[in-house]
């Protein structure tokens, strides 16, 4: 599904392909099964990023999505938190991308989620439906929470949601949503700091996952995809997350 490529390269960290390949988008865009009025969001969050100075984007980037974890891009930050449920919930993801045939090469944990839409790409319409079909809770509240910070990368997000094809009230979220104390303020960062624990111990989530992601070949693909047809923007996106099985 090239779709879910787009999505994944505009959520990860920006980078100035992205707007180099900005015509080629759109026109993914425009030929998705999307609504027109997801289409003109989408379109629009293209069109403003890359008309941004590259700087400024990334700083936004930052502020966006590194300070707290209310908007967190971790699937599991928002089921498990930091339960040791979490570890073992990346070692079972982990498990079923080398069932796909796919082995991580990247730095990001298994449920970075541009990482978990680029192998839903590689699955097959059906399968990427199913596995975004399994997280529409979560799209669902991040979608929410930026529209809520009024905040353009909402609609990747209401995208994705569209694409799972599961109806969700997000009336209901976006009341409780109202309620939620910012985590991102200077105030709450600090307290943050003051109440975790510091560590010197090697032991992570991502040390215990001894994870490395793979794009996978042709053969191993679902649904033997196409990919984006986007010279600039494939080489950015393979070389910067996944390598060819030897």
């Amino acid at each position: 599904m090239k779709l879910l490529q787009v999505i994944s390269l505009l959520m990860d960290y920006p980078t100035e392909n992205i707007a180099e390949s900005r015509v080629d988008l759109l026109e993914i865009v425009a030929q998705s099964t999307l609504t027109e009025a997801l289409k003109k969001s989408l379109s629009d969050f293209i069109d403003d990023r890359c008309a941004m100075r590259l700087l400024d984007w990334q700083s936004e980037y930052d502020g966006l999505f590194e300070r707290g974890r209310a908007v967190s891009l971790l699937l599991f930050e928002h089921i498990h938190g930091e339960s040791r449920d979490r570890g073992q919930a990346m070692v079972n993801l982990q498990q079923q991308y080398q069932s796909a045939g796919l082995d991580i090469a990247a730095l990001e944990l298994p449920d970075y989620i541009p990482l978990y839409l680029e192998f839903l790409s590689t699955q097959g319409d059906t399968n990427a439906q199913i596995g975004l079909e399994e997280v529409a809770h979560i799209l669902a509240v991040l979608a929410c929470r930026l529209d809520e910070r009024h905040c353009n990368y909402a609609a990747l997000f209401h995208g994705l949601l569209h694409l799972s094809q599961v109806q969700v009230d997000l009336s209901d979220i976006q009341q409780q949503i109202k309620s939620e104390e910012r985590d991102d303020t200077p105030e709450a960062l600090d307290k943050v700091w003051e109440e975790e624990a510091v560590s010197f111990t090697a032991e992570s989530d991502a040390d215990a996952c001894g994870i490395s992601i793979k794009r996978p070949s042709a053969s191993q693909s679902k649904d033997h995809h196409e990919f984006i047809n986007v010279e600039s923007l494939l080489n950015f996106h393979a070389a910067s997350r996944v390598q060819e099985p030897l």
